[in-house]
């Protein structure tokens, strides 16, 4: 909460979007980009709990997100930023690839048509 809104009240519509305006674009950037590279880890099952919220389908469609995502912001990004966010966005794609009982040819991942083909 911010020190605007008095305890035991929701914030309101003007609040929230005064908070988001003193936020730089490249930040909601990659939070946006963090939040779906865990989005798409829970789903390939690669947290404690694993296999119970692993879903490929799902994963497919966070990777993708993810990809295409960095991909529209690459230039706006800085390398400081793009950088881990590339490596975490690769790892995801070779965990797809080596979760998948019938993995898709190079190229054709998810993602890949932002990355180009992702080999271990």
């Amino acid at each position: 909460m911010s020190d605007a809104t008095p305890s035991g009240e929701n914030p309101g519509f003007d609040d929230m979007a005064r908070d988001i305006a003193e936020v730089p674009a490249v930040e909601v950037i990659v939070t946006v980009a963090v939040n779906l590279m865990s989005a798409a880890a829970v789903k390939l099952g690669l947290t404690e709990e694993g296999e119970q919220h692993k879903d490929l389908d799902e994963a497919r469609k966070l990777v993708q997100a993810l990809a295409g995502l960095l991909d529209a912001s690459a230039t706006e990004i800085s390398t400081f930023h793009a950088s881990p966010l590339r490596d975490g966005l690769k790892s995801l794609q070779l965990a797809f690839r080596e979760a998948s009982l019938v993995p898709d040819e190079p190229g054709h991942g998810p993602g890949e048509k932002y990355t180009g083909p992702v080999y271990g």
